[in-house]
């Protein structure tokens, strides 16, 4: 891995919602990781980027794609999305099921069957930096009659979550809220789809009832994904429950804004994270998780920084990641943008509060450039930052401005 300075930034976002601003104005990054903010002797290294008074912001994380092969997700016929997705900023995306295997049907699902497939999926498609991103696959989908065995051996191979999805959660709860300590004594984290029946026609409807005694470490889209639960079960789930409260671009507009804002008016902002429940039925969206911290802020009057700290810290921390936070030790996932020139906004901040999209012109994962000069989903920000590099021997054979590599 590269020894990488970025200097000249004009806005540092950390994603920490505790302090998610700094005044740090160059980052030295090591082994893949930040090692020093305005290091005073940074030394030689092989990667310089001049941000040219550009915005710093960690890589957004999106806590719900449906990955199958690769970069292939038959849904939409959904090929290279993860590439396109890394263009749009998001370094780090977390499947919530590969559940749009062809010839997979719900009502056939056993244990085996749900076990060998987050096994092959953990293995295969979880395994590579598909053009540089970081993708967690694996995800077990929970069907009854499962045993402590069937975690064991996920978790061996590489399974780090755990979905109930057409898990009947109203016929066996004693099960259910075995499947979650399971998970948890095996360092797993479970998630539940919420609201009402999915694109499948085969999901359970689940609000606050089964929220309550199931206790799950994430609510998937609870605004809706795509339909939500009530507005009741909605205000009861963030009044009277404590775990991670996810919010997706597939929900609904006025679902989401209540929620939102029902968490600020509770001071539990740290409680949402983000995704955006794609590809799927929504489609595909290379800038979603933006789209989702953009609409946090011109429509649910969270600040930039604070939108930037759910979409990637928060998000981060509900899935036990220590990705989404820049700081000293954290892995050096950034994005390097800034405000497109037609934006309201003259700055990073000025833009997202105003619900502009940012022009991205460099994306680091572990440190490593995978996106060098100009983002292809996006439009160029005003002002440019620009890509020095005293060696390029690191760098994948081929590579150019603008292109993601794989890294594997």
């Amino acid at each position: 891995m590269p020894r990488a300075l970025i200097t000249n930034i004009g806005e540092f976002f950390t994603g920490d919602l505790a302090a998610p601003t700094s005044t740090a104005r160059s980052m030295l990054i090591e082994d893949g990781r930040v090692a020093v903010l305005d290091p005073a002797n940074p030394g030689e290294c092989e990667v310089v980027i001049d941000a040219m008074g550009s915005a710093v912001m960690p890589g957004m994380v999106d806590g719900h794609v449906h990955p199958v092969c690769g970069e292939w997700t038959p849904t939409q016929n959904a090929s290279g999305w993860i590439g396109n997705y890394l263009n749009g900023g998001t370094t780090t995306m977390i499947s919530a099921g590969e559940l749009h295997l062809p010839g997979l049907d719900p009502g056939l699902l056993t244990a085996e069957i749900v076990t060998s497939l987050a096994i092959v999926m953990a293995q295969t498609t979880g395994r590579v930096r598909w053009s540089g991103a970081k993708l967690i696959a694996g995800t077990v989908l929970l069907v009854p009659g499962m045993t402590p065995e069937h975690f064991d051996r996920v978790a061996a191979h590489g399974s780090k979550f755990a979905k109930f999805l057409f898990y009947p959660l109203d016929e066996n709860p004693a099960e259910a809220k075995n499947y979650v300590r399971w998970c948890r004594e095996r360092g797993m984290r479970t998630k539940v789809h919420t609201g009402g029946v999915s694109r499948s026609g085969s999901s359970q409807m689940c609000g606050y009832d089964i929220l309550s005694w199931l206790q799950p470490d994430i609510a998937a889209h609870v605004s809706g994904g795509p339909i939500p639960m009530s507005d009741e079960d909605l205000d009861r789930v963030v009044d009277e429950t404590e775990f991670a409260l996810e919010i997706c671009s597939s929900g609904n507009y006025g679902s989401t804004a209540r929620a939102v804002k029902r968490l600020v008016a509770r001071g539990r902002l740290d409680r949402l994270c983000l995704g955006t429940d794609t590809p799927g039925g929504t489609g595909v969206i290379p800038r979603g998780m933006f789209k989702n911290i953009l609409f946090l802020t011109s429509i649910c009057g969270l600040s930039p920084a604070e939108a930037i700290a759910v979409g990637t810290g928060n998000t981060a921390r509900a899935h036990g990641l220590d990705s989404g936070i820049l700081a000293p030790g954290r892995p050096a996932d950034v994005v390097v943008c800034g405000p497109v020139k037609g934006s309201k906004g003259k700055t990073l901040a000025d833009a997202v509060g105003h619900g502009d999209f940012p022009g991205i012109t460099h994306v680091l994962v572990d440190g490593v450039p995978v996106v060098l000069g100009r983002s292809h989903q996006t439009p160029p920000p005003e002002h440019a930052a620009k890509f020095l590099c005293c060696n390029l021997g690191w760098l994948s054979a081929g590579a150019g401005s603008g292109s993601a590599h794989n890294l594997k």
